[in-house]
């Protein structure tokens, strides 16, 4: 974890973790906190820390997924507005 401290995860109250959760999110890869294996141990012992992570995870991705385009329109659609676009004005197709 680049910007952590050496973080005993053994020893951590939920407290310090709380603390320390925004960064584990900044430097996790893909925002995956709970597949580090590092905490796997811990989130186990803390069912309260695990849902926020969770809850947050589902957060993130959610918050992705609305940047992302569903899907890009087919050539076939761009063939009918190009078509639309050609017609002469007053045509009624």
């Amino acid at each position: 974890m680049n910007g952590l401290p050496k973080l005993n995860f053994d020893t951590m109250t939920p407290a310090e973790f709380e603390q320390y959760l925004p960064e584990l999110f900044a430097s996790s890869q893909g925002g995956m906190v709970s597949q580090n294996p590092r905490l796997k141990k811990f989130l186990a012992a803390n069912p309260d820390c695990a849902a926020l992570v969770s809850d947050l995870e589902t957060i993130a991705e959610t918050a992705r997924s609305l940047f992302q385009p569903d899907q890009e329109p087919s050539d076939a659609l761009w063939s009918k507005i190009a078509d639309k676009l050609q017609q002469e004005p007053g045509d009624a197709n």
